[in-house]
């Protein structure tokens, strides 16, 4: 083979075997690739699921209360923590509201709670005295501590502690939801210059008030709310003690008796409470917890500054439209109470270790706190009325 068919060859593809005796193998030369490989088919467009719905876990609250639904300050406090509670969890607690003897009695509304036929009621814990004597320091007693200082006591000085002991062994978690302040001594037909002219009166006046004014020779009785104002007209009663001018005004208390005494010795700072059955608390996530807590603190707030700001309201219009007397109890009659205070007080005391117990940490706390308050709230109103008009 020539130079000349060699390359001839080769230009052909010719493969020559190694001792050029296989013959000749032609293999055709590939084309040069010069296109790219398609690109790959776009993946199947992924379907768009709606995205799932959250399921809301709602949990219906029973509320029972110790008022009638429309009683202001009272009924209309017990609606707005039940709405705030709601609200505040954004509907996970429903809390619907039962007013008195809706759904139970008024005096039956802690077993009501206790038992779970409710879960929650909001009224006076002194209504319980018949549990216990010391419900009575969770709620008002003669001569005890005012709102603030009961608010102080609770929430600073070891009062909700000792709260969640006497409550807690009857299976209710208690929590403070208002208070309505200072309330007025009473209304009465006839003045009173001294004890004396207490003796043999026909008063309305409930709890250790009531107890107060017997050792005084007070013909105590206690009657339903709708009851006192009939009784109060007839004569079958001479006087009645309610609760300060916004709501004694509401009742037409001065329509009967004109004669309208401070102070109120017998309920200083009433608390009002928002009690709770206490396995439904504990099943309470920590969240919800904090949520029924603070609407009770807040409530409590509104309450009072709603008792405050109507009562200052009511009293004008008592006084200057409608001819009512005002008078404050003689020193004499105050020294009189004083002494069946402690007598009172000295006894409930002693009635069982828990109530001395938490009779002990109430009195301790009053007497470190009165100092202060005679200096502070007292002291500057004294000056404000004398000096500061």
């Amino acid at each position: 083979m020539n130079r000349r068919d060699f390359l001839a060859g080769a230009a052909t593809g010719v493969v020559v075997g190694a001792a050029g005796t296989y013959g000749v193998i032609e293999v055709p030369i590939p084309k040069k690739i010069t296109e790219t490989a398609p690109p790959p088919a776009p993946a199947p467009e992924t379907a768009q699921l709606p995205a799932p719905a959250i399921v809301k876990q709602v949990r219906e609250l029973k509320l029972t209360t110790t008022w009638p639904k429309s009683l202001p300050g009272l009924g209309t406090s017990a609606q707005r923590v039940a709405d705030r509670i709601t609200a505040m969890s954004d509907g996970a607690l429903a809390v619907k509201l039962y007013a008195d003897g809706e759904l139970v009695p008024r005096l039956e509304a802690f077993d009501a709670v206790a038992k779970g036929t409710a879960d929650m009621y909001h009224g006076a814990d002194y209504f319980w005295q018949d549990k216990s004597k010391a419900f009575h320091f969770f709620a008002a007693v003669p001569g005890g501590l005012l709102a603030p200082e009961m608010s102080a006591w609770i929430h600073q000085g070891g009062g909700q502690a000792l709260w969640d002991e006497v409550a807690g062994g009857f299976g209710v978690k208690p929590l403070l939801c208002g208070n309505t302040g200072v309330q007025m001594g009473g209304w009465f037909n006839r003045e009173i210059a001294s004890p004396e002219d207490l003796k043999g009166l026909k008063f309305h006046m409930p709890g250790l008030g009531g107890e107060v004014m017997r050792r005084l020779g007070v013909e105590v009785q206690t009657l339903a709310p709708a009851e006192i104002f009939p009784a109060l007209q007839s004569g079958a009663l001479d006087g009645t003690e309610w609760l300060g001018p916004w709501n004694d005004l509401a009742f037409g208390f001065h329509k009967a008796a004109k004669y309208y005494y401070w102070p109120g010795f017998h309920e200083p700072g009433a608390a009002l409470a928002l009690g709770i059955n206490k396995s439904l608390w504990d099943g309470l996530p920590r969240a919800q917890q904090e949520i029924v807590a603070a609407a009770a603190a807040a409530e409590a707030t509104v309450t009072y500054a709603e008792f405050m700001a109507r009562n200052g309201e009511a009293l004008q219009t008592l006084v200057k439209e409608n001819a009512v007397q005002l008078r404050s109890f003689p020193d004499e009659v105050l020294q009189a109470i004083g002494k069946a205070i402690a007598e009172v007080m000295g006894e409930i005391g002693d009635s069982d270790p828990l109530t001395k117990k938490v009779y002990e940490s109430y009195v301790a706390f009053r007497r470190e706190v009165s100092e202060w308050t005679v200096l502070s709230e007292q002291g500057y109103a004294n000056a404000r009325s004398r000096f500061f008009s």
